[in-house]
C-alpha cells in the first residue's frame, strides 16, 4: 500500500499531486500496483505521527508531502517526502520509486515483511514517549539553561534564531517574558522584543490583511511561505500580547489587534467557530497558480491604484522593487521607521502616516479584487480551542467585547455540535462532525474554557473544562503521568503515541500539564497538582537533555516553579467602577487564575467550584480585590495602587 499523508494548504503537496498523481501514465500504473490511500494529517494526526517517525527511523528527513510504503498490515518498510515527476540531482522519481518497490517486492517480500517488523519494534520505543529521570526535580536551573540557549542561539540582526529558514515558534516569546519577569534578565527581553519587532516589519507578516503567513523562507523574515494557519494566528496573537503587558509598547498592541481582526474578518465560520488557514497559492489573472501572487506588489500596480504621487511614497515604506522578491514581485515589509521614511521622502511624519493609513484601504480594496487563496474549510477543536485562548486573553486585556463574544460563540459551537455523548469530535467540516478527537482537541479547548472563564466569568466554562479533564484522565491518561494522542478505545494503530515535542503546535502534553496546575489553583483539587507534577516528571529526560524541544511544557514548568497568585475580584451590588480590573488588563501576571464575579447570589455559584471565593465579599458595597497565595491572602483593597503593588509583588519560588 502506498500511504500519502498532506494537508490542504501545503505547498508541495499540491505540486506532486499535479506532477505525478494527476498523471495518467503514473496514476494508472499506481492503481495497478498498489491500494493508494491519501491521509489528511490534519483529521489524523496519530495516523501522521506514527508514518512520520517511521520515515525519520529510516534516516530520511520528514516533511510534507509524506509518502510511506507499508505492508498489508499497515507496517512501514519504505518513504520519503515529495519526489518529483523526473529524477533530478541524485532523487529518483516518483515513477521509478514505484517500478522499483513493485519489482522488488514481487521478488522477494518476506524480505520486506521483516524490515518492516524491525522498525515496528523501533517505532514503539520512540512514539511510547519520554521518560522520567531517575533523579528529576524540576528546579530553576532547568529553565535557566534554557533560557541560556536560547539567548545564545539568538539572531541579534533580525530577531527570533540564527537560522536560514525561521518558524515563528522557534523563540519561545512568552518563555523569555516570564524569565525576565522572574529574573529582570534584561537580555531575555531584548531577544522576545528584538523578534516581535522584526517578524512584525517582515515579510511574514500581512501588512495589508492582518495575520501571519507560516513562516519565513530567509533569516529576514521577509519571503514567507504564503499559507496562513489559525494556530499560528493564535499563538502569535498571545506573543504580541503578552510582548504589549510586558513592555506597553503601543505597536505590539496594535498587531495583536491586527492579527485577531484578520481571525475574525477571514476565518470566522457560520456559527461561530473558526476555520483552518488558507492556502499559499492563488490564480493569476490569466489563471495559472503562483504561490504568494494574492500578497505581492509591483510598482506599476501601486500606481495603478494610488497613483504615482502617493504611489511614490507607498513604494518607499513597504520596500517595493522593480526586481521584487519573488518572481519579480514584492513582499511588503516596513524596515524603516516612520520618521526615518518621511525624512527620505522629504514629507512630515504626520503626512506620510496619514497617507499610509489611507493607502492600505485602497491597496487591500484593489487586492480583493484578485483570486484570493483557497480557504481550508475544516473546524479543527484544537486549533479553535488555541483561537478562543487568543481572544478571551485580548478581549479581557484590551476591555473588547468583540472579541470576548468572539471566544464565547466559538466555545459554544463547539460545546453544541462536536462535543457527542460528552465526547468531543475532533472536525467539523460541511455540517457534520466527525472523530477521533485527541489528545491536543481536549487540552488546547480545555485552556482556552479556562481562558473564557477568567475573561468573561460564566461557571459554564469552568464546568465544562472540568467535564472534558476528567474524560482525559479516564481515557487517555498514562498512569506513569502524561497522556496518550489518542483514548483507550480509539482504532489502535502500530503502537499508541504519547506526544512530546512541541512544534509549530505545542504538544497536548505541554499544554495539558499547565491546565492541571491552572484546575488545582482555581478548585484547591490537590489531585489536579499531583497530576500536573507527574505529566512534568513523566518528561523529566526531555527536560534535561533537550529542553528546546519542550519550550511550552516549560510554561507549565515555571509556573510549578512559582508560587501563583489567586486573583479574585468581588464587584459591589451598585459599583459600576472599573478601576481595579483595568489594573488587572494591563498587568503581566502569568503564573496567576483568575476570578472575577458580583457579589451575592453569583459570588456564591462560583465558590462552588472556586472554593477561595467563599466568605470573600465587596467591602463597603466597593468593588474588592483579593490577591492570594497558596490560599493565604494579602489584605483586601479597594485602592488601585494598592492591587498594582500586589500584582507585581515577587514571593520567593518554592
Amino acid at each position: 500500500m502506498l500511504v500519502s499523508i498532506g494537508y490542504s494548504t501545503c505547498h508541495w503537496c499540491h505540486v506532486m499531486e499535479e506532477e505525478s498523481f494527476d498523471d495518467p501514465e503514473t496514476a494508472k500504473y499506481l492503481n495497478e500496483n498498489f491500494v493508494a490511500i491519501k491521509v489528511d494529517r490534519e483529521a489524523r494526526p496519530d495516523i501522521d505521527a506514527v508514518y512520520m517517525h517511521a520515515v525519520q527511523a529510516m534516516g530520511i528527513n520528514g516533511g510534507w508531502p509524506l509518502n510511506v510504503w507499508v505492508t498489508a498490515d499497515r507496517v512501514p518498510f519504505y518513504g520519503g517526502t515529495y519526489f518529483p515527476p523526473q529524477s533530478q540531482r541524485g532523487r529518483p522519481s516518483f515513477r521509478q520509486t514505484l517500478t522499483s518497490i513493485h519489482r522488488e517486492y514481487a521478488k522477494d517480500p518476506e524480505r520486506f515483511h521483516l524490515h518492516a517488523q524491525t522498525l515496528a519494534r523501533e517505532l514503539s520505543i520512540r512514539l511510547a514517549g519520554g521518560g522520567a529521570a531517575s533523579s528529576f526535580s524540576p528546579s530553576i536551573s532547568d529553565l535557566k539553561a534554557t533560557i541560556d540557549r536560547y539567548n545564545g542561539l539568538a539572531d541579534d540582526e533580525w530577531g527570533g534564531l540564527r537560522q536560514q529558514v525561521k518558524f515563528p515558534s522557534s523563540l519561545p516569546v512568552p518563555l523569555l517574558l516570564r524569565w525576565h519577569q522572574r529574573s529582570g534578565d534584561e537580555r531575555s527581553l531584548s531577544v522576545a522584543t528584538k523578534s516581535l519587532d522584526a517578524m512584525a516589519s517582515g515579510g511574514i507578516h500581512d501588512h495589508l490583511g492582518g495575520g501571519f503567513h507560516r513562516y519565513s523562507t530567509d533569516q529576514r523574515w521577509l519571503v514567507p511561505h504564503f499559507e496562513k494557519m489559525l494556530y499560528d494566528q493564535a499563538l502569535l496573537s498571545n506573543a504580541y500580547l503578552e510582548g504589549w503587558q510586558q513592555t506597553k509598547k503601543k505597536r505590539f498592541a496594535e498587531v495583536t489587534r491586527s492579527i485577531l481582526d484578520y481571525v475574525l474578518t477571514e476565518l470566522k465560520a457560520p456559527g461561530g467557530a473558526f476555520y483552518s488557514a488558507t492556502d499559499a497559492d492563488s490564480a493569476r489573472p490569466d489563471g495559472e497558480m503562483e504561490e504568494g501572487f494574492f500578497f505581492t506588489w509591483t510598482p506599476a500596480e501601486v500606481d495603478a491604484v494610488l497613483g504615482p504621487a502617493l504611489g511614490k511614497q507607498i513604494v518607499s515604506w513597504y520596500g517595493i522593487s522593480p526586481q521584487g522578491d519573488v518572481e519579480s514581485r514584492s513582499v511588503l515589509r516596513t524596515w524603516q521607521t516612520l520618521d526615518e521614511s518621511a525624512k527620505e521622502l522629504g514629507i512630515p511624519p504626520a503626512t506620510l502616516k496619514a497617507n499610509i493609513e489611507a493607502a492600505r484601504g485602497q491597496l487591500l480594496a484593489a487586492r480583493r479584487k484578485r483570486t484570493p487563496p483557497l480557504r481550508d474549510e475544516k473546524i479543527i477543536v484544537e486549533w479553535n480551542g488555541l483561537a478562543i485562548s487568543a481572544l478571551a486573553k485580548a478581549g479581557f486585556a484590551f476591555n473588547d467585547d468583540r472579541y470576548l463574544s468572539a471566544a464565547r460563540e466559538a466555545a459554544e459551537f463547539v460545546l453544541d455540535h462536536m462535543l457527542i455523548k460528552g465526547r468531543l469530535q475532533r472536525i467539523w467540516l460541511e455540517g457534520q462532525s466527525a472523530g477521533p478527537a485527541f489528545l491536543a482537541d481536549y487540552s488546547f479547548f480545555i485552556a482556552g474554557l479556562l481562558d473564557l472563564y477568567e475573561a468573561s466569568p460564566n461557571t459554564r466554562w469552568l464546568k465544562e473544562a472540568i467535564a472534558l479533564q476528567a474524560v482525559l484522565d479516564s481515557h487517555y491518561a498514562d498512569p506513569l503521568g502524561g497522556y496518550y494522542r489518542t483514548a483507550d478505545d480509539a482504532e489502535l494503530l502500530l503502537a499508541r503515541e504519547k506526544p512530546v515535542r512541541d512544534g509549530a503546535v505545542p504538544s497536548g502534553n505541554s499544554i495539558e500539564a499547565l491546565n492541571l496546575l491552572r484546575l488545582a489553583a482555581l478548585t484547591t483539587n490537590e489531585e489536579y497538582r499531583s497530576l500536573g507534577l507527574q505529566a512534568l516528571s513523566s518528561q523529566g529526560n526531555t527536560i534535561q537533555k533537550n529542553p528546546m524541544s519542550v519550550s511550552e511544557l516549560l510554561l507549565a514548568l515555571d509556573f510549578a516553579l512559582d508560587t501563583p497568585k489567586e486573583i479574585f475580584l468581588v464587584k459591589g451590588p451598585d459599583d459600576d467602577s472599573t478601576h481595579l480590573v483595568d489594573v488587572l488588563r494591563e498587568s503581566f501576571v502569568p503564573n496567576r487564575v483568575i476570578a472575577i464575579v458580583a457579589d451575592g447570589s453569583e459570588r456564591e455559584s462560583h465558590a462552588k467550584h472556586v472554593p477561595l471565593l467563599r466568605y470573600k465579599i465587596a467591602q463597603g458595597g466597593r468593588t474588592t480585590a483579593y490577591v492570594c497565595q497558596n490560599q493565604i491572602c494579602n489584605l483586601p483593597t479597594t485602592e488601585s495602587a494598592i492591587f498594582s503593588a500586589q500584582l507585581k509583588a515577587r514571593t520567593p519560588s518554592p
